[in-house]
């Protein structure tokens, strides 16, 4: 089979340009980056080619969550006791991003100058002119609603890339649940281990709406690929390549609203 030269970082930035990003623009991406092919200089190319296109007024915006490496919680969101004393606590400056959210969310969120939000589940990672507005402050309670990163995505006129990645993997829409008026909506409470000043443990509750499904009875598990195919349907958004990947771009207010509609209307 023959492989063709591999793709740069000036020949991604080049891809993200003609997909409709532009200077200026705080976008959050998500990537399988297996699917962009061979890139000269791996990951650290396309976010820097990410950085070129928005420039020095533009922000790269990318879902941490935080990596842990076992499922420490039993059924009532508690740390189980036996794991208790062997959990580290989080810390934004030394959490790891979970590993499903592949490597271009671990570059980015352990690149120099990048300012990480504090809320262990919804945390997400920051390079660029936003980094302080977009991660500050991040609630333990409700992290994808309002007053959230996610809400000021929105706010910002922000952007999400899909960079070969599902479309069921697009986790502002979590924001879209959350402000969906929706009865028996699910909410879970979870114990999580913050690294308390001076060192140590502080144990902290939060609430929140329930993201490892469905946040109501009714919707297929990937249902989030429904709204973004039924929004894209629609000719909003853009369609291309990155690289080798098939790639979106689309507005964060724009597809909110259409999934916040779409939550509200659908067939109960």
């Amino acid at each position: 089979m023959t492989v063709g030269p591999p793709h740069t970082r000036k020949s991604l930035a080049r891809d993200l340009a003609e997909l409709g990003l532009a200077p200026g623009d705080t976008v959050m991406v998500h990537t399988a980056f297996r699917k962009v092919g061979p890139v000269l200089g791996g990951p650290d190319a396309l976010i820097d080619g990410l950085l070129d296109v928005v420039g020095a007024t533009g922000s790269v915006v990318s879902y941490q969550d935080w990596e842990l490496g076992a499922d420490v919680w039993d059924d009532k969101g508690r740390v189980l006791d036996s794991l208790r004393p062997h959990v580290p606590p989080f810390h934004p400056q030394t959490a790891r991003p979970a590993r499903d959210h592949g490597i271009v969310a671990l570059m980015i969120g352990t690149r120099r100058g990048v300012r990480r939000s504090a809320n262990p589940g919804a945390s997400i990672a920051v390079l660029g002119a936003r980094a302080d507005e977009l991660t500050r402050a991040h609630s333990l309670e409700d992290g994808y609603g309002p007053g959230s990163p996610l809400s000021r995505l929105v706010d910002a006129g922000g952007r999400v890339l899909m960079v070969g990645a599902p479309l069921d993997t697009m986790t502002l829409l979590h924001h879209a649940e959350a402000l969906a008026d929706l009865p028996g909506k699910r909410r879970v409470r979870i114990e999580y281990p913050l690294l308390a000043d001076g060192g140590g443990t502080d144990w902290r509750w939060a609430e929140e709406f329930d993201t490892s499904r469905p946040v109501v009875d009714g919707l297929d598990d990937l249902y989030f690929a429904t709204v973004v195919r039924d929004y894209l349907a629609t000719g909003s958004g853009a369609q291309g390549r990155v690289g080798s990947a098939d790639s979106v771009l689309v507005d964060a207010a724009d597809i909110i609203a259409h999934a916040v509609e779409w939550l509200e209307k659908r067939p109960r």
